[in-house]
């Protein structure tokens, strides 16, 4: 079962003054934390994966009114998985949590922040290993059952240039055989699924998975454990190894596999 520490950082903090009584003490105040933001913007420039439509954005209504008030409406058309998305379960695992069916335990963490850009600056296709994680562990100690991890590659730094970010920005079927970025290897994401157990995943690339993977097997075998995953995220390098607590919220999407994510850190 997934600990809730981290609703603490949310809520008002309380403290034992003795094994007799409860002394509150005064609540958090989001004002006096530091917020980060983990979203890329949805415009026009927003890059999505080769076969998917990108984010359109059409006016219906702009100006003064009859009555005389300013009104402003749009409508938006995006698909699930592009931009700064959550990938949920279903995408890859029959019968797995649907967008509006992940827990928000699983949402709403304390985040663990795993910098492999050194290796994935020198082999855009770097596939993350277990070894990576767990010589992270020795540093920081032991991932747990509550705990985002967030693996930072650096390509953000990359965004919104699809021949850079991606490895091309050739459209359509071609252009998923030349798309070329790191991601994690099958043995690291069976061992976050069945050793660690975390709550979610997520990864500054287009996929977890690397760009050439023909199997998606990160995506099976973490969906399959009902871990969604997280992609397209952004200033992760700004975060600490541990210390600041996710909020991952996509649109509650009724039997969606995935969808827009406004995704923060709170650093209190």
């Amino acid at each position: 079962m997934l600990h809730k520490n981290f609703i603490l950082a949310l809520a008002s903090v309380v403290s034992f003054a003795s094994t007799a009584c409860l002394s509150p003490v005064p609540e958090l105040s989001i004002a006096e934390a530091t917020l980060i933001d983990l979203t890329h913007t949805f415009d026009e420039q927003t890059v999505y994966w080769p076969t998917a439509p990108g984010f359109e954005l059409h006016s219906e209504f702009e100006g003064d009114t009859e009555g005389g008030w300013f009104y402003e409406s749009n409508t938006l058309s995006t698909s699930e998985h592009g931009g700064t998305h959550l990938d949920a379960p279903v995408h890859f695992a029959k019968n797995a949590h649907s967008t509006d069916q992940i827990p928000l335990e699983r949402l709403v963490a304390p985040a663990a922040v795993i910098d492999v850009a050194a290796a994935c600056q020198a082999d855009r296709d770097h596939a993350i290993t277990v070894s990576e994680i767990k010589a992270w562990e020795i540093v920081h100690g032991p991932l747990r059952e509550d705990e985002i991890v967030l693996f930072r590659t650096g390509f953000d730094e990359y965004w919104p240039d699809a021949q850079n970010y991606l490895g091309t920005n050739q459209k359509g079927v071609a252009g998923v055989g030349l798309l070329r970025f790191p991601g994690l290897s099958a043995e690291a994401a069976t061992w976050l699924a069945q050793t660690r157990r975390v709550a979610a995943v997520g990864i500054d690339t287009a996929s977890l998975d690397p760009g050439q993977s023909k199997t998606f097997l990160a995506h099976r075998i973490l969906f399959r454990q009902n871990i969604p995953g997280f992609e397209n995220l952004t200033a992760l390098g700004t975060l600490p190894a541990r210390g600041a607590t996710m909020i991952a919220l996509p649109m509650k999407v009724g039997s969606g596999s995935g969808g827009p994510l406004r995704a923060i850190a709170i650093l209190p």
